[in-house]
């Protein structure tokens, strides 16, 4: 997953104190921060150090990311008048260190790229509610309230997903990811009427690389996210991988789904979760193993090291 260096010391030690956002910024420190998973662990891709909120911020919106909190908004958005303030993305003007890095990385790289973005409704629910939210009651409000502004504000939103991918392919990108965070928050009638016309949108724009489609709690609605088109599906730790792919049917790839915090316990307890994730998926084609959510920053990088070795070992041809 994105940040998948944040447990590394050599991450700590390159990385600094500074908003995340000012790291995202220096295309070589990207550049490395990018690369050093994939020396540390042997990774079959790397993906992009990046943030899904680069593009709002990059256009002015007023998002930071908050050490230990996550994406904060200093005035969120509230109402019609707000959408002057996202104007398009232009991302040789507004992300040209986004392009670099994935140049960078694409001359250096022996494995593929992924590059990402975060889905409309998930950089929506920042930018409404003003920064991280369990319920994401704010948003939605306004998706009931006045379906007509959530839906200009999502396609905004949907508009800069697209040029921000665009550059990222462009640049070199061999797959991209889109991160639908806390899509999981809605029911699946909320999630086909409020969300699912805007990541199809974003989704159909990249039909010539392999497109990843991701969220978290999102068991109710995986069938429904699948409609939205990509060839893998990305399955957090909540629902067992076997039951993920009886849902989703033939011909759907899935990435997952070992839980984060499973790293944290002895050897012994993470090789046996490995072995049942590998397991549960039956040796059906198709599976990127990885961990259902983001790398916890105290995970033991030796416990990730032997995660990869032990699936390379079961699954080698």
């Amino acid at each position: 997953m994105r940040q998948a260096g944040r447990s590394l010391p050599e991450y700590r030690e390159i990385r600094g104190s500074g908003s995340i956002l000012d790291a995202i910024a220096d295309a070589d420190l990207s550049t490395e921060i990018t690369l050093q998973p994939v020396r540390r662990y042997g990774n079959d891709a790397a993906i992009l150090f990046s943030d899904i909120v680069v593009p709002a911020h990059a256009i002015g919106f007023g998002v930071e990311v908050k050490p230990g909190v996550g994406p904060v908004v200093e005035q969120p958005f509230a109402g019609r008048g707000d959408l002057e303030r996202l104007r398009p993305l232009d991302p040789e003007a507004d992300t040209p260190h986004v392009i670099q890095t994935v140049e960078n990385l694409v001359s250096e790289l022996d494995v593929p790229l992924i590059g990402f973005a975060g889905a409309p409704f998930t950089v929506a629910s920042y930018l409404i509610e003003g920064g991280p939210s369990k319920d994401q009651a704010k948003t939605k409000g306004l998706m009931l309230d006045d379906p007509e502004l959530w839906h200009d504000l999502a396609g905004r939103l949907t508009d800069m997903a697209i040029a921000s991918l665009r550059s990222q392919v462009a640049a070199g990108a061999q797959a991209v990811q889109l991160f639908d965070s806390w899509a999981g928050a809605l029911t699946p009638a909320m999630y086909r009427e409020f969300v699912l016309p805007h990541s199809t949108r974003v989704l159909a724009e990249f039909t010539d690389v392999p497109r990843i489609h991701f969220g978290v709690g999102t068991g109710e609605i995986l069938t429904a996210m699948a409609e939205a088109g990509s060839e893998v599906m990305g399955v957090d730790w909540r629902v067992p991988l076997n039951a993920a792919r009886d849902r989703l049917g033939e011909g759907i790839a899935v990435q997952g789904n070992l839980d984060p915090t499973v790293c944290l316990a002895s050897w012994d307890a993470v090789e046996a979760q490995t072995r049942a994730v590998l397991a549960a998926n039956g040796g059906r084609p198709g599976h990127i193993f990885n961990l259902g959510h983001g790398v916890l920053p105290p995970t033991d990088p030796s416990i990730l090291e032997r995660v990869v070795e032990l699936v390379h070992r079961e699954t080698a041809a």
